[in-house]
């Protein structure tokens, strides 16, 4: 039954990218990087209706003059604070875990027993590699590009594997596309949602 569980992130991954441009970008988002404090109250007022969010906006405005002085890390400068380092640790083994997720999907697409651990190994990868690709780029674009994004581009690989999955059997190649689609969910999963 694992493709049905794997069709319902696609269904629930489908939703969320029809939905998601209709929504605003985050208020704090809005101000506190981009500085727009127009467009904050706008997606405040989107978000939550017409009202006086000044108490709101006083909170934003204190937080923004708290961290103005307060230098922006890139991924490099964060994986040396030793105060992460714990978090850091816990991130990674979860990262490492998923590497199991795949094995049934590796196993239906008729690969050699003998490489996919290995196969599993650059899934888990992937997973890091699309994390810190993610928070290297995030500020740039903001978290609703990424998220639209990454459910358009999943929902693709999604009909893909799928495809892949069931055209596996009559062409052996079609193997490989598959083990190459779980590589490309995994990227678009970890830059965007």
């Amino acid at each position: 039954m694992w493709n049905v569980l794997l069709s319902f992130s696609g269904l629930v991954a489908l939703i969320q990218l029809l939905f998601l441009p209709f929504f605003p970008e985050s208020p704090p988002y809005l101000l506190l990087q981009k500085g727009d404090k127009a467009g904050c109250l706008k997606a405040m007022k989107q978000l939550w209706g017409e009202d006086n969010y000044h108490t709101e906006l006083d909170d934003l405005m204190r937080e923004k003059a708290i961290t103005k002085g307060t230098k922006i890390m890139n991924v490099l400068e964060v994986l040396k604070e030793p105060s992460v380092h714990p978090q850091l640790c816990t991130m990674l083994l979860l990262i490492l875990s998923l590497q199991l997720c795949g094995l049934k999907i590796f196993q239906t697409a008729n690969l050699h027993e003998s490489i996919i651990p290995y196969v599993a190994l650059g899934v888990a990868i992937s997973e890091l590699i699309s994390i810190i690709f993610c928070s290297s780029i995030i500020d740039r674009f903001g978290r609703r590009i990424l998220l639209w994004g990454g459910y358009l581009l999943m929902a693709l690989v999604l009909v893909l594997l799928e495809t892949s999955l069931l055209l596996s059997e009559r062409f052996l190649w079609m193997r490989y596309c598959s083990v190459i689609l779980i590589f490309l969910f995994i990227i678009a999963y970890g830059i965007g949602p």
